[in-house]
This record gives structure tokens, sequence and C-alpha cells, in this order.
């Protein structure tokens, strides 16, 4: 397992793109607990920590597809980097006029998402061009996911102890200098410098207007859904079992499981269309989820919410595969793009929605959400699945054919404009 991805980090650039990335997007993954504890400290009330969380939010689903455009417009460091200094800017503003005048504060959040530069995205883009073989770049692709995983568990941790050794304002700016450096430091490196999106034809809906990203973004819309709804619900447990320490344990289950499928995925060559292997992953998903209904003891919960992550950083990686070849050609950082959106959109819905369900019937009505958001996405992929499978005139070609390594080609592309 480890020889394969030290083959995929010995590769000439492709340690220094992915830290670099996993640094630039601290800010983003932050954000929310940065902000709250912030306006804490400020003395606002947590209706308004709340609110400026999902201001930041939404601003960020908004921002990252468009971003995503003009980088296959316009390249890599003409976008990213000016993006990344804005959004830090808006975040430091925000540090330094603290909650009061709310236009300021409400507007400062806003820019600080909207800005926030589509790393995640761009780092898919530039697989390819890294790295020679298909398989390797399948396997950064779920290496890529288990190092979200890593980022949303370290995150936290390192946002409550800048917090505690300086204040969550200091905070605040630390994180987003740090970010702008993990930025540089991708956009200054050759790959990135080099990389050209195909031509692509012009279309206003960009990558929407392949049928098989929509499928495959409405899919994940619910597993988005699920995943914000198990946050929601393991609160719920919690106060009935011990607190935050439980919520703790509860969450850093879910990372493990994740942790662990992701590296055992990714340790191996998949045969078979991933559209397919998608639809197996995503019905375990679902499976995986419904025993948590079963509300056990501590101990217990915690070895069901280490089995509820096992399949979820495979389904995400099996999942860029697909974003790969279904997106249009020329279009691939935007395609990404709306999957990370699409993403964090689900998940606020299932945070939504789960808070009037647990009131309504506990907690164990409250983990039946994900059992049944994971269902209704496999329902998606399920009746998608001719949409889904790539034609045979769309095979994949070799990998430095082009520097965007959407594989996709389109068969009846004739215009070299730009949307």
């Amino acid at each position: 397992m480890a020889t394969g991805y030290l083959e995929i980090l010995r590769a000439r650039h492709a340690t220094r793109l992915l830290v670099g990335t996993l640094v630039g997007r601290l800010p983003n993954v932050t954000a929310a607990i940065a902000i709250v504890l912030f306006v804490r400290a400020e003395g606002g009330t947590y209706s308004l920590a709340g609110a400026l969380a999902a201001v930041y939010g939404v601003a960020n689903a908004v921002g990252q597809p468009v971003l995503g455009r003009l980088v296959d417009l316009r390249g890599q460091p003409r976008v990213q980097l000016p993006a990344a200094v804005l959004s830090a800017l808006a975040m430091a503003l925000f540090a330094f006029v603290g909650t009061e005048p709310r236009a300021v504060a409400y507007g400062a959040v806003t820019a600080a998402g909207l800005f926030t530069p589509p790393l995640e995205g761009g780092l898919r883009a530039l697989w390819a061009s890294v790295l020679p073989k298909e398989d390797q770049v399948h396997r950064a692709y779920a290496m890529d996911a288990v190092a979200q995983e890593v980022m949303f568990t370290v995150g936290p941790l390192l946002v409550t102890v800048c917090a505690s050794l300086w204040s969550p304002g200091a905070a605040l700016v630390v994180l987003n200098v740090i970010g702008v450096l993990g930025a540089l430091s991708v956009v200054v490196s050759p790959p990135s410098r080099a990389w050209r999106s195909a031509p692509r034809e012009a279309h206003w809906l960009g990558a929407l207007r392949s049928r098989g990203l929509l499928a495959l973004l409405a899919a994940f819309l619910c597993v988005g859904v699920a995943l914000g709804s198990i946050t929601v619900a393991a609160v719920g447990y919690a106060d009935e079992h011990g607190g935050d320490q439980v919520y703790g344990w509860l969450m850093a289950g879910i990372g493990l499981g994740a942790l662990v499928g992701g590296a055992v995925y990714g340790a191996r060559q998949w045969a078979g269309e991933p559209a397919r292997r998608l639809r197996v992953l995503v019905a375990l998903l679902a499976v995986c989820y419904l025993p948590l209904m079963l509300t056990p003891g501590v101990v217990a919960m915690t070895l069901l919410t280490v089995v509820a992550g096992v399949f979820l950083a495979p389904a995400i990686a099996c999942a860029f595969v697909l974003v790969d070849r279904h997106a249009p050609r020329g279009t691939v950082t935007e395609a990404f793009s709306w999957l990370v959106t699409t993403f964090t959109v689900g998940a606020s819905v299932g945070t939504g929605l789960t808070g009037p369900v647990i009131e309504a019937g506990g907690a164990v009505w409250g983990f039946a959400v994900p059992g049944l958001a994971g269902g209704v996405s496999l329902l998606v992929l399920i009746a998608t699945r001719r949409v889904m499978a790539v034609p045979a005139g769309r095979a994949v070609v070799a990998a430095r054919s082009e520097n965007d390594p959407n594989r996709a080609v389109e068969p009846r592309f004739s215009s070299g404009d730009r949307a």
C-alpha cells in the first residue's frame, strides 16, 4: 500500500502541489469554527456567529465554480493567487473591524468566501500533467480524498491552538496568511505555470452542459446531505451520553474510517467501469449509515461511526474519476469546483434538515437521515446509469496528450472559442 503512494509522492512536483494545496485550503477548512470563536470572543450571540458562518459558506459555494471557470480560461496563477490575497484581506478586515458595523462584517465574510481560490479543482486538474500513468492519477485522487479528511481533523485543532496562544482574531489572520503562502507555493510551481486548459466550445452553461456531470452532482448532493446530517445527529447523541467529548470521539471515528477506507481503496488498481463501482460504493456507504440508528453505548457507537466512514473517501475518489471523464473539454477545473460546491450545499441542507428531525424524534431519527440520503443518492445513480456510462467514442487517451487532464474528448467539438 505504502509503495503506491510513495511512487506518487516521489514524482517531481507532486509533494509540493499536494502540500501547497492543503496548506492553501486551511482558511476554508477552518473558516466556520474560526468565525464562531471570533464572534463569541467579541461578545456576539450564537445566532450572529451562525449567520456569519452560513454567509461565508454560501458565498464560497457560489465563488468556487465561477473562479474555476476563470482558471480554465486564464490559467491558475492569474486567478488563484489574486483570489487568495483578496480572500485573506477580507477576513483580515473582519478580524480588525469585528462584528460592528454589521454591514461591514457581513460584507467581509461574503468577500472572503466568494474569493476563496478553487485550489481543490486546480490540483485535480494538474495531476495528469505530473503523473505519467492513468492508474497513478486515480491513486492520487484517493490520496487527495484521504488528505482532505486529515485537514478536516487537523484544521479545527489549529484554530483552537492559535486562539488559545493569541486570540480568535489573530487566528483568523494567521491562518489566512498561511493559506496565501500555500496558494503561492502552488501557483509558482512549473506545472501550475505551464498548465493550460484545452480549447473549449463557447457555452454559457460551461461544465453543466454535461448530463453525466449533472447526474453525478445530483447524487453527491445527497451524499453531502448524509454527511451534514451526521454532524448534527452526533450532537444530539452526545448531549444524551456525555457531552462534547463524546461528540469529538464520534467525529474522529468518521474521519478515521474515511482515512482507512481511502488509503486501502487507493492502494490497488480497480478494473471495470468507475460508474458501476461508484454505485457499489454508495450502496455500501448507505448501508453502513443504517446501524447508527441503534445508538448503543459510547464505545460501540464510536466503532459504528468508524464503519460509517469507511466508504466515504473511496466514493469521493471514484467521483473524481467520473468528473474527469464527463467534464466537457476545457472545463475540468470548473467541473471539479462544481463537485465541491454541490457537496458543500448538500452538507448545509443536511445540517438544517436534521435539527428539526432530532427535536421531533430524538437522535435515533436524526441518524435515519444519512441512511435515507445515501439511499436516494444510490437511486439517482441507478436511474442515470446510462447517462453516467462513458460512451465508446469518449475513451481515455494518454495522460500527457494535453495539459488538461480531461480525457473525455467531444467528437463534435469544432470551435476554438472560449466560454
